[in-house]
C-alpha cells in the first residue's frame, strides 16, 4: 500500500505565506522601533516567525524553486536586521533597504490577503 501526501491546499498556502509576512514585517518592525520592542518581546517575534516559516517551508517542500525564493528573503531581511543592530559603517546602508523591504512586504501581505479573501469566498 503506497502512503499518500497531504498536499496543502492553495487556500493553507496563501495563508501561510501570509502569515510568514505578518511576522517578518514584526521583526522589522522590531528591529526600527522602540514601541514595537515595547509591545512584543523579541523572543516572541523570533518564535512566531521561526514556527511560520517552518511551516510554510514544509508546505513549499513540493516545489524547490519557490521554497529557496522564501528561504533567500527570510535570509536577506534577517541579514538586514542583523546590520541594523549593529553600530557599523553599514548600519545606514541597512536601515535603508530594510524601509525598502518593508514597505514590498507590506504590498505582499496586502495581496496575498487580498487574495486570501478571494479563495475563501468561492
Amino acid at each position: 500500500m503506497t502512503a499518500q501526501l497531504a498536499v496543502p491546499s492553495h487556500i493553507d498556502i496563501t495563508d501561510a505565506l501570509a502569515r510568514l509576512y505578518v511576522f517578518l514585517a514584526q521583526s522589522m518592525d522590531h528591529c526600527g522601533s522602540e514601541v514595537a520592542r515595547i509591545n512584543y518581546s523579541n523572543a516572541d517575534v523570533q518564535s512566531h516567525l521561526a514556527s511560520a516559516k517552518a511551516t510554510v517551508m514544509d508546505m513549499l517542500a513540493v516545489n524547490q524553486v519557490v521554497q529557496a525564493k522564501v528561504e533567500q528573503e527570510c535570509n536577506h531581511v534577517h541579514s538586514l536586521i542583523i546590520t541594523c543592530l549593529e553600530n557599523g559603517v553599514e548600519k545606514g546602508f541597512a536601515q535603508d533597504a530594510l524601509k525598502v523591504e518593508r514597505a514590498t512586504l507590506k504590498h505582499k501581505t496586502m495581496a496575498l490577503s487580498d487574495l486570501l479573501a478571494v479563495f475563501r469566498s468561492a
